[in-house]
């Protein structure tokens, strides 16, 4: 199967690098893919759920916050904000965070801070829906 060379960057770590065979991600438009020698493009990636998959047939989930996307020569190098696996979330402290965000949403504020506290609320639901789907998976 053709593969791609596919590196997730955030910004205290690179999440993954290697050869890949499927990508999906979160994309302004929804959900969109790239496989091998997929057009060049950049776009950017939403708040939420990337899906990836490797030449052995593994599946692996991330969930990432906003950031950019290029794909170029066979090669897909995501940059988000931050880039976690839903195990690595605390459910709580993602609960917490979509609460302050919440409130900060209903308080009045500039232009900026509104857009901020929104995309605060944006980063805590996609945590805490990658969190819980995991949870919701696994084996009672």
């Amino acid at each position: 199967m053709n593969s791609f060379y596919l590196k997730i960057t955030a910004c205290d770590r690179v999440f993954f690098e290697g050869e890949c065979v499927y990508l999906s991600f979160p994309g302004v438009d929804g959900s969109l893919g790239v496989m091998a020698h997929h057009q060049p493009m950049a776009t950017v990636v939403e708040n939420g759920l990337v899906r990836f998959r490797l030449p052995d047939g593994s599946e692996h989930e991330v969930i990432v916050s906003d950031g950019m996307m290029n794909v170029e020569n066979n090669r897909v190098d995501i940059l988000a904000f931050s880039a976690e696996r839903p195990d690595e979330i605390d459910i709580r402290a993602a609960e917490r965070e979509l609460e302050i965000a919440r409130e900060q949403m209903q308080q009045k504020q500039s232009l900026i801070e509104y857009n901020l506290s929104s995309a605060s609320m944006a980063r805590a639901m996609a945590r805490l829906s990658g969190a819980r789907r995991l949870k919701s998976d696994e084996p009672l």
